[in-house]
């Protein structure tokens, strides 16, 4: 029986295969996963998420996955706790939590045990920085934050406007860098395997684009439209996610249907190379495995050792 302070985390960037492997992983060592991934939260946006499917769902319980409508706010803090509480609930039944995801901020907020600065909402600052956010965009908004803290420019998410905004108003308000406030306070009593999905890049984005290409002849434009249609601010965070800000610029008419999946297909891209920061091919804390049929095999090899 594996240890039950053991958590077995698998991390890789988008269209890797994250969801079938840990299906195949919980089933064969007793456990239960929790999702990491920031927009599987949102109740309603299924197809532009890659979400598992019910059948999915069905052979293995999984957690933090349609627990939020789309304008409700989840931050990190909100995402530690919660995942934290599960990951107890987990072992307490004697079975093994897997966290399963691509949202490095996320991922290691929650195993380092990251603590969120502590500044007080300045209302009026709040106020300017959510106009700019709508004058700039996420790109132009996080250009900002970049400029003023390279170290946040690179572990704050592009997508994740509130956080962007956040970590501005800090800045703001402290007159310190947001990166230089975060500190660690890492869970007691548990030790985290990490496991990492391989591609060759090139592979890599042929999946993407099929998997792309399957999401649009499977509804997402008309998912987007039914968000849009439920009253959904389109300036939300939660719509702000890749396929979704390109399909709702397309239903408001902003470029083509083909001008919107070739900006996902691009945008895919350059997420997958943000991910790469995240998880590092030699980051001593990641055990690597190469992508491949017996993929499954060869990580459930290496769980064994740890048991």
């Amino acid at each position: 029986m594996m240890d039950k302070k053991n958590v077995i985390v698998i991390v890789g960037p988008t269209a890797s295969g994250k969801t079938a492997v840990s299906i195949e992983l919980a089933r064969e060592f007793n456990g239960e996963i929790i999702s990491a991934d920031s927009r599987q939260f949102y109740i309603g946006m299924d197809i532009g998420t890659a979400k598992p499917t019910n059948v999915e769902i069905s052979r293995v319980p999984h957690h933090l996955i349609n627990v939020a409508r789309p304008e409700d706010v989840w931050s990190l803090a909100r995402f530690q706790e919660t995942a934290m509480a599960c990951i107890r609930e987990i072992l307490a039944r004697g079975k093994v939590p897997f966290i399963v995801g691509g949202t490095g901020q996320y991922i290691w907020g929650l195993i380092d045990g990251w603590t969120v600065p502590s500044e007080p909402v300045d209302a009026h600052l709040r106020q300017v920085l959510e106009t700019w956010s709508r004058e700039l965009g996420p790109q132009g908004l996080h250009r900002v934050l970049s400029r003023l803290d390279p170290k946040a420019g690179k572990f704050v998410q592009i997508e994740n406007v509130r956080r962007t905004i956040r970590a501005l108003e800090v800045i703001f308000s402290s007159g310190k860098r947001f990166s230089e406030q975060r500190m660690k306070q890492p869970p007691a009593g548990l030790h985290f395997d990490i496991l990492g999905i391989q591609w060759d890049r090139p592979a890599l984005y042929q999946r993407v684009d099929t998997r792309i290409e399957i999401m649009m002849n499977t509804g997402l434009i008309e998912e987007v439209r039914y968000l849009l249609d439920s009253g959904i601010d389109p300036d939300t965070s939660a719509l702000s996610a890749i396929g979704y800000r390109e399909i709702t610029g397309y239903l408001q008419k902003k470029y083509s249907l083909d001008e919107a999946v070739m900006l996902i297909k691009r945008n895919t891209r350059q997420y997958i190379r943000r991910q790469a920061n995240w998880f590092k091919p030699d980051d001593p804390r990641i055990t690597w495995f190469t992508a491949g049929d017996d993929l499954a095999v060869r990580m459930a090899d290496h769980i064994r050792k740890i048991i």
